[in-house]
């Protein structure tokens, strides 16, 4: 015992000291890592009721037989109100996106207005983005 006492209080014993729960904490996390990967959970998934579906194509037809009010503003999650709205455009401006067109996801969320058909939002001045087509 008192070996390994004098061994800890040098300098070399410290770094080796170190070194050993640098070592042992490094494979701890791993082994924890290992054990929640085993966990039988099978994730997140996704449901899309018949108003969504997963193809943006779908959203795109699905949004003609929708009418409701013109334009609307976002809401405070930053996404439109589950009232039909499927086109979006910058506040400040000219070119209309769908909602599954990726072109339009550097719009902040906070500046969009949506629409619920393509010509309401041509109603309002904006043009179809050719990225979008």
């Amino acid at each position: 015992m008192g070996k390994i006492k004098q061994f800890i209080e040098n300098e070399k014993g410290k770094d080796a000291l170190i070194v050993v729960i640098v070592i042992l904490v490094g494979l701890g996390s791993f082994e924890l890592g290992r054990l929640s990967k085993e966990s039988g959970s099978p994730g997140i998934e996704i449901e899309y009721t018949d108003a969504y579906t997963a193809s943006p194509a779908n959203v795109v037809s699905a949004s003609e037989s929708v009418n409701t009010s013109a334009v609307q503003n976002s809401n405070t999650t930053g996404l439109p109100a589950q009232t039909g709205k499927y086109y979006f455009a910058s506040s400040r401006g000219s070119k209309y996106y769908t909602l599954g067109c990726s072109a339009g996801k550097t719009i902040k969320h906070e500046n969009r207005v949506y629409f619920d058909t393509k010509d309401e939002a041509e109603q309002a001045g904006y043009t179809l983005s050719t990225s979008c087509n």
